[in-house]
């Protein structure tokens, strides 16, 4: 069977692709620094008959990215690990002029630091898989300037560049940026509080996601809302 590592799974995107992948017979190795909830995902998960590994713990910890690999390894390798797990910076969102620069810090050290170190401890494993596969949850913040998404948006261009770097340091694998488009999460929830718009749920986009899985187009950004146009 395949193995995935996802960041940042017991709940929104990351729990909807662990789910689609578990229904294509996937063992998943699941990570979230809500240990309850994980678990909670994993027994539900594991109804799908795949083996499922959850492990608590805190993606910037490289104790806790070293368990994550040793989990996958004991299930048989890396052919797909999922960067999810994401920090806002501040909560609700700020301008530049008032974010605080231990949030920013933390935006960093969770979107690009902590990602980057995963793929260090991961690569092994993902070049000697037929398959192996690396997504960088994106954001449109990353491309657009939004007001009051500077520092969340600074910390998703900059893990998008590690990305585009990774894949053409790494021509065997498949490295994608993907920007899920608006989605109904309890980040975008804490990022805007106020805002009371309807926006589709995680699963809604996994398709996307999928899709790039089967079709495994060349290393470099992608946006589910063009994927689920079929452009």
């Amino acid at each position: 069977m395949p193995v995935a590592i996802i960041t940042g799974a017991s709940k929104g995107l990351g729990r909807a692709l662990a789910e689609a992948l578990a229904a294509r017979n996937w063992d998943l190795v699941l990570d979230a620094r809500g240990a309850e909830v994980l678990l909670d995902t994993a027994a539900w998960l594991e109804t799908h008959g795949t083996r499922v590994t959850a492990l608590p713990g805190d993606v910037t910890d490289p104790a806790h990215r070293s368990e994550l690999v040793a989990a996958a390894s004991k299930l048989g390798g890396v052919d797909l690990l999922v960067n999810n797990a994401s920090a806002l910076g501040a909560e609700p969102l700020a301008r530049l002029e008032g974010l605080p620069l231990d949030g920013l810090r933390r935006a960093l050290e969770v979107n690009v630091v902590a990602a980057l170190g995963l793929v260090q401890e991961a690569l092994p494993l993902l070049r000697a898989s037929e398959s192996g596969t690396v997504i960088a949850v994106s954001s449109d913040a990353a491309a657009e300037a939004y007001e009051t998404w500077g520092g969340y948006g600074a910390s998703k261009a900059a893990l998008d560049h590690l990305a585009a770097v990774l894949g053409e340091e790494e021509p065997r694998l498949r490295v994608w940026a993907v920007d899920p488009g608006d989605m109904a999460t309890d980040l975008y929830a804490a990022a805007v509080p106020d805002d009371r718009d309807p926006r589709p749920e995680p699963a809604r986009v996994v398709p996307a996601f999928l899709r790039l899985l089967d079709e495994r187009p060349v290393s470099g950004r992608y946006g589910a809302p063009s994927l689920l146009e079929g452009r």
